[in-house]
């Protein structure tokens, strides 16, 4: 900006977490290190230890040079975040795995090492920890056919619970440590952004006994005419197409894709698919009761639909679509053949018991041969029922009207609704939250389906191949419970849209780019995905928006590419092997008219040593699988119950660390004892239990449903953030923070942690849950500040709640600030565009009685429980749940 000089805003003196809390090297903040002759006259218990160990192990092995380990406090180094760590002999180096030093447990094969640490030292947490990749899958290479970086499947993928795996139950029991996985099978919402390598020759090995599929870790036997299963350890036969391609001609074994790669595609062959990939097929269910019009819902989705019709899946040109308008009666629309006219027809049903479909030919129409047609409806339908009175809404025969319109080839049907289902089947009433809010019969009540139609529609939708996706926009009770069970039990989901009204543009842009995002990404249907173990593993439960067909089967009419999933495994017998392995199947219909199946292996290593176990921990998968067994227990039992396990497994792992692992030893304060790569974990632990999925308090039973739904399917990045939101320091940002780098990407500032006591009077700080974002302006922010980023001077005239900031053009800064935010809102992988929420702080100079100051109030205490290391009403604050948890394991 020529001309315009940057500006200085004032700053308090330095302070903890006035900088970063951890630079991306993995040590925590704090003085620059001291050299290394300082740091050895300074050893705490721990590090002594550690060191005898060291020197111990490198005399036994004849003073071989067998550990690099630099000179510094264990506490501070974190396997993932230490620069050139020294790689075992033999491991695969990746940008994934990188090796660590031997673990002190195992010489004979490479193991992570422990690292203790005390948590009441590493106060403030070093949040950069929840950016690092897990702990390494040590497996050497001659454990692999083709050593590759790509012969391990990426956590992006998969991610265990336990990099290294118990060998008997016994120890996994003893451990209180969870055995589960976190699968995302798809990393993209469209499939063309970096797919793995597919296999198109129609070759697919598999083992004749238990059916896995030939991997990076299989063994070649009989000079290469058997190949031995790492899986049930069955010899088989290696095919003749094996070692030729799709013309015959003879080709290298070893460069085969699923030799080389632990995630691969493969074009599947007739026997795997029970007809012809179907088309893809839409229903749009538009809800245009009095709610939907009133609010402008209706126009809103109509509009969207209708911008979006060229990006709908339509690799084959076969996708079909209909679409039905709903109040107390169910309204269809004949649409004709483009070259037949543009006549189009509305048909009333008025019997919602038995809907019958008037003329489903002209109904159900091709998306290719009818485009403006259907182009001409929906820029109608707003108009037709824009004078709608009727507050009625007949969603469950809408339901089987729509299903039965589409079940002979089935798809998605798409609901759009800001009415509480009133009339026919289904029909919901209004429960009575006042009386049981905040109590033991909150779950039970107000969380229950209401009607065992939302469960019981959801078997004939997945016989048929059916979907439901729920977008629910409404500033009134809509009994998302109830309505949510139709995403979850057929690979859909339910969006929620509180206080929605197209009066604000905010709320229309959200809604939009969601909206359409989620019918534009990519259409997978007659999915099923199986997990297997090798032996000795089972998997026992499963969480995550499908149908359990059978016991190890789950079922999806439709495949989301925004969704995880949890696999809980169980250890049925002895593990006497080095390694085991995971591998998930997922066969699917591609809307290119193609059978595909995703393959996706693991190797993982086994320990009979609980220190290894703890040292291979994911702190962040763990995270996950908790969640999804409080969300159990809520369901069960109730929240206080849920809260009660969630605090209670992190005493478990404390307790259990303490008496088996950490030493009796310690001088001064009696330290709370963990390793170094679970130190996040109770702070995540602890913040899950004031997300409003499980905070105590009165919340509405709408909110409180939608909390627990997004937990349950959310991928695992975005899972995080949402319940420990990243904070960012925006008035103090470096210079380059908002600005485009090298390679044109945005760079961001340094996350700061979630808690107001690094929040200064005059600050502007950001904080971003994923699902909204807050934008908190000081109270005493300097007037160039607030002129730099609002352009005005005045704090008390910037307009609060829901907004964007304006476009100043001689503000470089007010650039920057918008930059962060919308690098902040891309993603590829998900459709959540975050509302932005402007918050003005609180001043000794604020007037008692301006026009704002109960939404500013309710605005303040949202954004603040967000700061989860902080008190979030009656809980405690991080360092307060660290006291009480030392003082339970200390009893």
């Amino acid at each position: 900006m020529s001309g315009h000089k940057k500006r200085v805003y004032p700053e308090a003196q330095y302070q903890y977490g006035a900088q970063p809390a951890a630079p991306s090297q993995g040590f925590p903040p704090g003085p620059a290190m001291s050299p290394p002759m300082q740091a050895q006259q300074f050893l705490t218990p721990a590090q002594q230890q550690l060191h005898q160990q060291i020197d111990q192990a490198t005399s036994s092995m004849g003073n071989m040079n067998l550990h690099n380990v630099p000179v510094v406090d264990p506490s501070t180094f974190y396997q993932a975040g230490v620069a050139s760590p020294p790689v075992a002999p033999h491991a695969v180096a990746g940008t994934q795995y990188n090796e660590q030093p031997y673990g002190h447990m195992s010489i004979g094969k490479p193991m992570n090492q422990l690292y203790p640490i005390d948590l009441f030292q590493e106060l403030p947490p070093p949040i950069t920890d929840l950016s690092l990749p897990p702990p390494p899958l040590l497996v050497p290479a001659e454990r692999i056919v083709v050593p590759s970086e790509e012969a391990n499947a990426s956590p992006d993928y998969l991610r265990c619970t336990l990099n290294a795996i118990p060998k008997t139950n016994g120890l996994l029991k003893k451990s209180k440590l969870p055995l589960a996985m976190v699968i995302r099978p798809y990393l993209h919402l469209e499939d063309s952004i970096d797919p793995p390598p597919l296999n198109m020759d129609g070759c697919i090995v598999r083992c004749r006994r238990c059916r896995s599929y030939i991997n990076p870790f299989v063994t070649f036997l009989e000079g290469g005419r058997r190949w031995r299963c790492n899986f049930c350890n069955l010899a088989n036969d290696v095919p003749q197409a094996f070692d030729m391609d799709m013309q015959g001609v003879p080709i290298n074994r070893y460069d085969r894709n699923e030799i080389q790669r632990a995630v691969v595609e493969y074009l599947a062959p007739k026997e795997y698919a029970v007809r012809q990939p179907p088309p893809s097929c839409y229903a749009f269910v538009f809800d245009v009761s009095q709610n939907a019009i009133k609010n402008g819902l209706l126009a809103t989705a109509a509009r969207t639909l209708l911008e979006s019709l060229d990006s709908l899946p339509n690799y084959d040109e076969r996708t079909r679509i209909t679409i039905l308008a709903v109040d107390h009666t169910i309204h269809y629309f004949s649409v004709p053949l483009d070259e037949e006219g543009d006549h189009i027809r509305m048909m009333d049903v008025v019997d919602l018991d038995e809907p019958f479909l008037p003329m489903p030919d002209t109904m159900f129409v091709s998306l290719k041969d009818c485009r403006n047609n259907l182009e001409k409806l929906l820029s109608q339908i707003p108009d037709i029922f824009q004078s709608n009175i009727l507050p009625k809404f007949a969603l469950g025969p809408a339901l089987k009207a729509a299903h039965n319109l589409i079940k002979g080839i089935g798809g998605k049907i798409i609901v759009v609704s800001a009415t509480l289902p009133n009339i026919g089947i289904g029909k919901l009433n209004k429960r009575n939250e006042a009386s049981v809010a905040n109590t033991s019969k909150e779950a039970s009540q107000l969380l229950s389906c209401g009607d065992s139609f939302y469960k019981n529609f959801t078997i004939d939708c997945n016989k048929t191949q059916v979907t439901i996706d729920m977008f629910l926009a409404s500033d009134d009770y809509v009994d998302f419970a109830s309505v949510s069970n139709l995403g979850r039990y057929t690979g859909g989901q339910t969006h929620f849209y509180p206080g929605f009204t197209a009066l604000n543009m905010i709320d229309v842009t959200k809604f939009s780019k969601e909206f359409s995002k989620h019918i534009t990404m990519d259409l997978s249907m007659e999915a099923v995905m199986r997990a297997r173990g090798s032996t000795g593993l089972r998997m026992s439960r499963f969480y995550g928006h499908f149908f359990n067909r059978s016991s190890d089967l789950c079922a999806f009419p439709t495949f989301p590419r925004d969704q995880s999933y949890v696999f809980e495994i169980s250890i049925d017998e002895q593990i006497v092997r080095d390694y085991v392995y995971l591998q998930i199947a997922v066969l699917l219909s591609q809307n290119t008219g193609q059978r595909r199946i995703r393959v996706i292996t693991v190797c993982i290593p086994t320990t009979d040593s609980l220190a290894e176990v703890y040292a291979s921990a994911d702190q962040l998968a763990m995270t996950v699988y908790h969640s999804q067994k409080a969300i159990e227990k809520v369901m069960s039992s109730g929240f206080e119950d849920a809260r009660e396990y969630l605090d209670r497994s992190v005493q478990e792992v404390l307790a259990t660390y303490k008496k088996e692992i950490a030493m009796s030893n310690t001088a001064g304060g009696a330290p709370l004892r963990l390793c170094a790569n679970l130190r996040m974990w109770p702070l995540l632990m602890h913040s899950l239990t004031k997300h409003m999925a499980f905070r105590s308090g009165i919340i509405p039973a709408d909110h409180r449903a939608a909390a627990l739904n997004a937990l349950e399917s959310l991928p695992l990045p975005y899972f995080i953030k949402n319940i420990y939101p990243s904070v960012y320091s925006l008035h103090d940002m470096p210079d380059e923070a908002g600005l485009p780098n090298e390679n044109g990407e945005i760079v961001l500032p340094q996350p700061i942690n979630a808690t107001s006591s690094l929040f200064e009077r005059y600050g502007l700080y950001l904080l971003d849950t994923g699902m909204d974002m807050f934008l908190w302006l000081g109270g005493d922010a300097v007037p160039e500040l607030v002129m730099d980023v609002f352009g005005t001077q005045d704090i008390m005239q910037i307009q609060v709640g829901k907004g964007e900031l304006p476009i100043l053009e001689n503000s470089e800064f007010n650039e920057r600030v918008r930059n962060v935010i919308v690098k902040l809102r891309e993603h590829d992988d998900i459709i959540t565009y975050p509302t932005l929420h402007i918050v003005r702080g609180a001043s000794p100079s604020e007037p008692m009685n301006h026009a704002s100051a109960r939404e500013v109030a309710s605005l303040r205490l949202w954004a603040t429980s967000q700061l989860v290391e902080d008190k979030v009403q009656s809980s405690f604050t991080y360092r307060e749940f660290l006291q009480s948890m030392k003082t339970k394991t200390s009893k």
